[in-house]
């Protein structure tokens, strides 16, 4: 028997590497997928990477099928303390599966939560972790904008205190002026905005594009970006820096 513990702190016994995984965080699901296909059985309708994933869909990271995912007879399910609900994790575990759960709050902290990950299912170092690592370890450059990130509209939200994108963004010399918000995804009004000078638009969770989100915000500069290369911490890391900056080039006045 292996007791290891996740990035909450709770012990996870395993008595043999997983053989079975469901995963119910889209950027975990790539990155077991793409280091070790055949362990998956599961994942959420929102697991969209790898495009030609074949396993049982388990619904929703919201409100996954938890006797579903039972069902599947998993050795280790995978989870995520802000993308899952702590009631679907607790009721997973009630059931009597071994859950995993995630929290990086950071970029550094996200590599080595994926290493922490992929080592407890046996995986080792993969060569886009590897590359990610790379990626990611210059030094933090001087700050370029100062930058406001909405997630959602209706109501508005944005990016606020200790969040991965936000860390992500601050490695790329944007600041993000509700960093010290006492809230991490806190609601916000227009024109209660602190100073600003770019506006960053993620097309996921909230699909912003150029016809719908820009225009909330006149005579600021504004980019369109990745969702996927600023919120998911997996594969996409690896290039999510050459992405991420050719996207923030080209921002829009």
């Amino acid at each position: 028997m292996q007791v290891l513990r996740d990035d909450v702190g709770t012990d996870v016994k395993l008595s043999r590497a997983p053989r079975r995984v469901v995963s119910l965080v889209p950027s975990l699901t790539e990155s077991i997928a793409l280091s070790s296909s055949q362990l998956l059985v599961g994942a959420t309708d929102w697991c969209t990477h790898p495009a030609d994933l074949e396993v049982t869909r388990v619904r929703g990271t919201k409100n996954p099928d938890v006797d579903l995912v039972t069902e599947l007879a998993p050795d280790l399910v995978v989870a995520n303390a802000e993308e899952n609900r702590a009631a679907d994790i607790d009721a997973l575990r009630r059931l009597g599966n071994t859950v995993w759960v995630t929290a990086p709050e950071s970029v550094p902290a996200a590599l080595e939560s994926l290493r922490r990950m992929l080592a407890a299912l046996d995986l080792g170092e993969p060569s886009w972790l590897r590359t990610a690592k790379q990626h990611w370890e210059n030094a933090v450059p001087p700050v370029r904008a100062h930058a406001i990130v909405p997630i959602w509209r209706r109501p508005w939200m944005a990016l606020g205190r200790d969040t991965f994108a936000g860390d992500l963004l601050r490695r790329l010399g944007v600041h993000n002026v509700l960093a010290d918000h006492s809230e991490r995804y806190p609601r916000f009004v227009l024109d209660q905005l602190p100073d600003h000078d770019l506006v960053v638009l993620p097309d996921e969770p909230y699909a912003f594009s150029p016809s719908d989100g820009p225009e909330a915000f006149p005579g600021t500069s504004w980019a369109c970006v990745s969702g996927r290369h600023l919120t998911w911490y997996g594969p996409s890391l690896a290039e999510a820096r050459d992405v991420l900056t050719a996207q923030l080039a080209a921002a829009t006045l």
